[in-house]
């Protein structure tokens, strides 16, 4: 019989997502077939599953740290936002309706049996299943449609953990505060807390941990100390980005677009030793000794070059070109780099025409179709091999496509301009490939002795080692109980 627990957090962004994959990583060295599972999630940085669907980059990260390849079932619902008050609504890995928040308030409460079925087959094959809330269960004006916390948990009979974050301050009143503001029997699910992120030394916090206990009445399982090696782990939210080494040699710049998506790409970038990464936050111009510009994916790409605009980076980039400096864009970035992108059936936004950044003689042309595929194969430029997923909507055409970015299995995928310094392609994730990636470094004059992966292994292994020696973790996993 498979068993069940989950962890919520007191807030957005208290580290829930890092938990859930140390108890992976804890749970699989135990011998247990685990997998993760979080009902509803919010973000643009999303993963590819081969079955041709998409999850939270967050899961993705929490399947490898349970030994599993991701599955769609790992996050029944992703909302992609588009602008401040719309998002793109994707049900069991696919795009299911384009919505503002008031349309997916309504549509919400039906979505429940779906969370329901992919939990269910998820639990076939899994002696446990940690689950991953969204938000706060304390959002009690949300509580009445509720997927994501305790409408997740009353309905599959899963126990709770809430974890509150002592480094924003107050943890006191989210632990306390959070119990006294849910219903009697939503506070009935939860069986314990913990206190994430302390700085210092635990032990001072003894006096408000004895309070929390004493005042919910609940199981207290530990303080666990900020965990550094999180920023070395592939980030799910744009404002968790960080910028890679400062000494390195070779700067690459990229701009904090609006919506930013699928960033996966500057993970293993941030790591080389040799390249310094620059995330340039909206308002700062871009830093006029880069080597490479690198736009990154959005989920909007005419509404970024708008806001690209706005802050003066299209006459940074161009300056960035004349003094001989090279551009990457990669899915959203790559279409900005052309003559135009063309929206006629409004897909990403409003329907209309944008003009482009002219870096590259190419056109885009927005379809409603979305392309969702994962690729691996030997890249022909460069003999190494890669893999790579796509993740969007349109189509790109031109004459510079006849020189390609890469080439994988033969297929020509990219463009690059005449003197190849400006560059763009849909392929997200190529870095990830040790041998590319070095190839590709090796063509700037630089070297690289990092496994990728190896690392990613070798910082999960540390996060459940940091895990086990400061909280209670077999009691935490001793809190899970058998689901139907």
């Amino acid at each position: 019989m498979t068993r069940a627990l989950m962890i919520q957090g007191t807030g957005s962004n208290v580290g829930k997502s890092l938990l859930v994959a140390g108890l992976c990583r804890a749970a699989l060295r135990r011998g247990l077939s685990v997998a993760p599972f979080k009902p509803q999630n919010m973000s643009n940085n999303a993963a590819v599953t081969r079955d041709g669907g998409e999850i939270g980059r967050a899961q993705a990260l929490q399947a490898l740290a349970a030994g599993r390849e991701p599955v769609c079932d790992m996050n029944p619902v992703l909302l992609k936002p588009e602008t401040d008050r719309r998002a793109q609504v994707v049900v069991q890995g696919q795009a299911r309706a384009t919505l503002p928040a008031a349309g997916y308030g309504a549509m919400k409460g039906t979505l429940l049996p779906a969370v329901l079925e992919s939990f269910q087959r998820l639990s076939r094959d899994a002696d446990l299943i940690v689950v991953e809330g969204a938000g706060s269960p304390a959002e009690v004006n949300l509580r009445a449609r509720d997927i994501a916390n305790m409408g997740f948990a009353r309905a599959a009979g899963v126990p709770v953990i809430l974890a509150g974050d002592i480094d924003r301050g107050g943890v006191i009143a989210q632990l306390v505060g959070t119990a006294e503001i849910l219903d009697p029997a939503d506070r009935a699910m939860i069986r314990g807390f913990l206190v994430n992120r302390f700085r210092g030394d635990p032990r001072l916090f003894d006096d408000g941990y004895s309070l929390v206990a004493e005042r919910t009445g609940w199981q207290g399982y530990g303080v666990l100390p900020w965990f550094a090696g999180a920023a070395r782990l592939p980030a799910e939210d744009s404002l968790d980005l960080a910028p890679g080494g400062l000494q390195g040699t070779f700067r690459i710049v990229c701009p904090a677009l609006s919506r930013i998506a699928n960033f996966d790409d500057l993970d293993p970038l941030k790591l080389e030793p040799s390249i310094r990464l620059d995330i340039v936050p909206p308002g700062r111009a871009l830093p006029g000794d880069a080597d490479l510009v690198l736009l990154p994916g959005t989920k909007s790409t005419r509404g970024d070059l708008a806001f690209l605009r706005a802050q003066g980076w299209d006459i940074d980039i161009q300056a960035h070109v004349r003094r001989g400096g090279a551009v990457l864009g990669i899915c959203g970035g790559y279409q900005m780099l052309g003559r135009q992108v063309a929206d006629p059936d409004g897909i990403d936004g409003e329907p209309g025409v944008s003009e482009g950044l002219g870096l590259l003689d190419v056109e885009t042309v927005m379809a409603p179709e979305k392309r969702l595929a994962r690729m691996e194969a030997r890249d022909d430029l460069t003999g190494q091999r890669l893999s790579g997923y796509e993740i969007h909507a349109g189509r790109t055409e031109g004459p510079d496509r006849m020189r390609p970015f890469v080439r994988p299995g033969g297929r020509d995928e990219g463009a690059r301009s005449a003197d190849g310094r400006i560059a763009g392609t849909y392929l997200h994730g190529l870095f990830a490939a040790d041998g590319f990636r070095r190839a590709w470094l090796a063509q700037r004059g630089l070297t690289s002795g990092l496994s990728y992966g190896g690392e990613v292994e070798r910082v999960l292994n540390d996060l459940a080692d940091h895990m086990e020696a400061h909280l209670n973790v077999d009691g935490i996993l001793g809190v899970a109980e058998t689901v139907a």
